[in-house]
C-alpha cells in the first residue's frame, strides 16, 4: 500500500515538466488527486523532461517526492510511499521530436507535395524515438546530454542511419561537412556502454552502392554482435524529388545488388553465424526475385524497416489458413482488397488459395500511388485520394485496405482523409485490417 501527503511547493518551479493526458480511475495517480492537464516537474528533486524521465526516475523507487504544477497553476509537492512496482495509472503527452539538422539529398520530406499535411514535413532526429519506435537517427548533431542519457537510462537499442562508412560519401549524402559526418567515436562510446545498435543504409544508385556498400557492411560487421544488423533499403523517389544527384532504383539495379550481397551474406554467415546485412523486401520484389526463407532473417531485427516483412506475412498467412481450415464455417465474403503495386502479386497468390479453399470472393487490386507518384509503391504510403481514384475497380460488399495506411487512431490517412469520408464517397464500407482482423472478418457469423 502507499501513503502520501500534499503540501504547497515553496519554490517557484521554472521547468515545464511533462503533462499528464489521462489518469486511470482508482489508480495510484487518481488517489494522489492528479488530473489530466497537471504537469509533473520533478521526481525526488530531479527535473522531468518527458515521460521517459518519469519512468526512469520512478523505477524501483518506493519513497517519492513529486513536484507537480496543477492545471490551476498551483504548485504541489506530493510525498508518497508506494508498493514496489505499483503503477501510477498515468498517461502522458506525446514526445515532441527533436528536429533534424541535416540536409540529406534523399530525405523523403523533400518528396512531399506542397499541400501535404504539416506533420509530413517534420524531420525527426530523436534518440528517444529511436529507442521507443525504431526511428533512425544519424547521430551527427547528438548532444553530450543526449549521449549521457542513452547510457544512463539504457535507451537500447538505438537505430542509426549510417548510409556509408566512407566519410566523404556519408557527408555528401547527409549534406554536412566531414567533421559532422564522422560519428564513429560516438558509436564506439555507445557500444562500449553496452548499447545495442542497428544500422541502416538507404541505398542510392551510383553513390553508396558497389565497393562503398561493401566497405560499409564489413566495417559494421567488425563490431558484431554489438552492432547487431544492417538493413539495406532502396532510395524512394516521388514525382516531387527533383534533385539531379539522385538516380531512380530500377529492377536491374536491384538484381545487381542481390547478386553482390548474397556472397557477402554467405561469408558473414560463415564467420559470424548470421547474415548480418539484410536487404529490404522492396529490393527482392523489384528484382522479381524470391523472398528468402524464415531462417534468413533470424529474429527479424529490422522488420519495421521493411526487412523480412513479406516473409513474416506469408508465414502468418499459412498459420491462419490452418486455423480457418479447423473452423466449421467460413463466410463466403465478396470484397475488394487494395494494396501497393509491389505487394499485390504476392497477396493475390495467397488470397487465391483462400478463394479456392473457402469459396470466398476476395479480389486483390494493386493501388497506384497517385498522391506521391514516382516509384512509390508500398502500401504504407497510399492515401484516401488513391482509393477514390480507383473506385471503378471495386466489386463486392466492402473494401479492405492494409492497416498501415492509417496514420493515427482517428482513422486518418497520409493525405488527411478519414476512412469514413472515403467510404461515403465510394458508397461501400471501408475497413483497415491486419491479417488477423481479416481472418476474424471471414469467421464473423453476421
Amino acid at each position: 500500500m502507499y501513503e502520501f501527503a500534499v503540501t504547497p511547493a515553496v519554490t517557484n518551479i521554472r521547468r515545464r515538466g511533462v503533462e499528464i493526458s489521462e489518469v486511470v480511475p482508482e489508480s495510484l495517480g487518481a488517489e494522489l488527486e492528479l488530473e489530466a492537464g497537471d504537469r509533473i516537474i520533478k521526481v525526488n528533486g530531479r527535473v522531468v523532461r518527458d515521460y521517459l524521465d518519469f519512468r526512469f526516475q520512478t523505477a524501483g523507487e518506493t519513497e517519492l517526492v513529486l513536484e507537480v504544477r496543477k492545471k490551476s497553476g498551483d504548485d504541489w509537492e506530493v510525498e508518497l510511499e508506494r508498493a514496489e512496482g505499483e503503477d501510477f495509472g498515468l498517461t502522458f503527452e506525446q514526445i515532441v521530436p527533436r528536429q533534424c539538422a541535416n540536409a540529406c539529398i534523399f530525405c523523403f520530406c523533400n518528396g512531399n507535395p506542397a499541400d501535404a499535411r504539416p506533420s509530413l514535413f517534420i524531420k525527426d532526429e530523436d534518440i528517444r524515438l529511436s529507442f521507443l519506435y525504431g526511428n533512425y537517427t544519424t547521430l551527427t548533431s547528438i548532444t553530450e546530454d543526449e549521449m549521457r542519457r542513452i547510457v544512463e537510462q539504457r535507451l537500447s537499442p538505438q537505430y542509426v542511419s549510417v548510409h556509408a562508412t566512407d566519410l566523404e560519401v556519408r557527408a555528401y549524402l547527409l549534406g554536412v561537412d566531414k567533421q559532422r559526418a564522422d560519428i564513429w567515436d560516438k558509436v564506439q562510446r555507445l557500444l562500449g556502454a553496452g548499447i545495442e545498435v542497428h544500422a541502416q543504409v538507404v541505398l542510392c544508385p551510383g553513390i553508396n552502392d558497389g565497393e562503398v556498400l561493401r566497405k560499409t557492411i564489413f566495417d559494421l560487421a567488425a563490431e558484431y554482435p554489438r552492432i547487431t544488423s544492417v538493413a539495406i533499403v532502396p532510395l524512394g523517389l516521388t514525382r516531387y524529388n527533383t534533385d539531379a544527384r539522385l538516380t531512380a532504383v530500377t529492377p536491374e539495379f536491384c538484381r545487381e545488388v542481390i547478386d553482390q550481397i548474397v556472397p557477402i551474406q554467405k561469408q558473414l554467415r560463415s564467420q559470424l553465424g548470421t547474415n548480418f546485412a539484410l536487404l529490404g523486401d522492396e529490393i527482392y520484389l523489384r528484382a522479381g526475385r524470391r523472398i528468402p526463407g524464415r531462417s534468413h532473417y533470424g529474429n527479424y531485427p529490422q522488420i519495421e524497416d521493411g526487412v523480412g516483412m513479406v516473409r513474416a506475412f506469408e508465414n502468418d498467412f499459412a498459420r491462419l489458413t490452418k486455423r480457418l481450415e479447423r473452423e466449421e464455417h467460413v463466410n463466403k465474403k465478396a470484397a475488394t482488397i487494395f494494396t501497393g503495386t509491389l505487394f499485390a502479386p504476392v497477396l493475390q497468390e495467397l488470397i487465391d488459395k483462400w478463394n479456392s479453399r473457402f469459396l470466398t470472393e476476395l479480389r486483390v487490386e494493386p493501388l497506384e500511388n497517385t498522391y506521391f507518384g514516382g516509384d512509390v509503391s508500398v502500401a504504407g504510403l497510399l492515401t484516401g485520394r488513391d482509393l477514390l481514384a480507383a473506385r471503378d475497380k471495386i466489386s463486392g460488399e466492402f473494401v479492405l485496405i492494409p492497416r498501415q495506411m492509417l496514420k493515427s487512431d482517428d482513422a486518418i490517412m497520409l493525405d488527411g482523409m478519414r476512412i469514413d469520408e472515403v467510404a461515403q464517397a465510394i458508397g461501400r464500407p471501408v475497413y483497415a485490417v491486419s491479417l488477423e482482423e481479416l481472418a476474424a472478418l471471414l469467421l464473423n457469423k453476421n
